[in-house]
């Protein structure tokens, strides 16, 4: 075996631990549901590990919107597919998965009989907060790259326009990401785009 095969096989082994690393924080602490854990798998893949630019992981994260299922599970799906294939999105979905399922079976068995003490109702409390700030984190970010590449006054017409669909009109987010795509596709492209 040649130093280079080894030293293929050595980051390939890497990576395998550092996505099974990386998504069993998803899962232990992705609390609040897919929209919550999106931050965190922002975290691992672009701050972290460098796996995807954040420009990247908002083409993830739109695409992956518009598929049915977790979000949490189709990301870590195709950034395990991108690093090392069919193990690598196996490895990176089982990561995602399995603390996900250990933690609802062990809740819900207890749940009964502890649901109505303060404490657990206090943690309950204590961690939407989080979630909120961290949500709100990452649309910040996502709105200051939007008015990169649309500018202020679009980003803030678009993200008005979706508000107005998603919560008063009451139409489905998938049809929302859906058209939002289709606008960005058809729009005619600047001179300096060309």
């Amino acid at each position: 075996m040649s130093k280079d095969q080894i030293s293929d096989q050595k980051e390939s082994s890497n990576t395998l631990f550092n996505l099974l690393i990386a998504f069993l924080r998803v899962g232990f602490f992705g609390f609040g549901g897919g929209p919550a854990s999106i931050p965190l798998v922002y975290k691992e893949a672009v701050d972290k590990y460098h796996w995807a630019d954040a420009d990247e992981f908002g083409d993830i994260l739109a695409i992956g919107n518009t598929l049915p299922g977790p979000i949490a599970v189709k990301m870590a799906g195709y950034i395990g597919y991108q690093q090392l294939g069919i193990l690598g999105a196996t490895v990176a979905i089982l990561a995602t998965t399995i603390p996900v399922v250990v933690i609802m079976i062990a809740i819900l068995t207890s749940l009964r009989e502890m649901k109505d003490q303060p404490w657990v109702q206090g943690v309950t409390a204590a961690v939407i907060p989080v979630v909120a700030i961290m949500m709100a984190k990452l649309t910040w970010q996502f709105a200051s790259k939007a008015k990169d590449g649309l500018g202020w006054t679009m980003t803030l017409i678009l993200i008005g326009i979706s508000v107005v669909l998603l919560e008063v009109i009451g139409i489905h987010p998938a049809i929302v990401i859906a058209s939002l795509i289709a606008f960005a596709l058809l729009k005619p492209a600047k001179e300096g785009d060309k």
